[in-house]
């Protein structure tokens, strides 16, 4: 099975910016929305991204598979033709999410910045992906607070429900509602 460990931050200032070893444009759309994942009726995700030159198909369990709620999840990612990711990418509901990713090395972790465009700019949020559930990692000075386990900052939610539909509390994120399934 594979196995994706991932905490998900939002950035309090743009000093990650001096250390970008990389950045690629990347496009994304999904075959499900967030209404079909939040009725159960369906239990993964199903994401087609374009990234630079590369194609990936992707497949995201909902649920958590470790006692940290929203943390490990079942995680499936292929290669496929560009050609195929654009045609798929005519099939996917909801909005299509774009964004640059920004790579980042800190401490023992390769961090991505993900810095969103479209209906979905202004919103930035950092990921590190870990070995384990438990792993300890240096949190950097321009990391923010945790949203791991807040659906509503996840590509898929933000598909369907777009950051520059947020309100301005939402946006404060002092009206979070936690998740454990995503």
């Amino acid at each position: 099975m594979a196995l994706e460990i991932e905490r998900k931050f939002l950035i309090v200032n743009d000093r990650w910016r001096e250390a970008v070893s990389r950045t690629v444009a990347m496009a994304q759309g999904y075959i499900n929305d967030q209404a079909a994942m939040d009725s159960g009726a369906q239990r993964a995700s199903v994401r087609i991204r374009l990234e630079g030159d590369d194609a990936r198909l992707n497949i995201k369990s909902r649920e958590s598979v470790s006692a940290k709620p929203g943390c490990s999840r079942q995680e499936f990612d292929y290669p496929i033709p560009v050609g195929d990711a654009n045609d798929l990418l005519a099939l996917c509901v909801g909005g299509r999410i774009e964004k640059r990713r920004h790579f980042v090395e800190y401490g023992r972790h390769a961090w991505e910045i993900d810095e969103f465009l479209g209906e979905n700019a202004g919103l930035i949020i950092a990921e590190v992906e870990l070995a384990a559930d438990d792993e300890t990692f240096e949190t950097p000075e321009w990391l923010g607070m945790e949203v791991t386990e807040y659906a509503r900052y996840y590509n898929l939610a933000l598909a369907s429900r777009p950051y520059s539909h947020w309100s301005e509390a939402e946006r404060a994120a002092t009206d979070l509602e936690c998740t454990t399934c995503l």
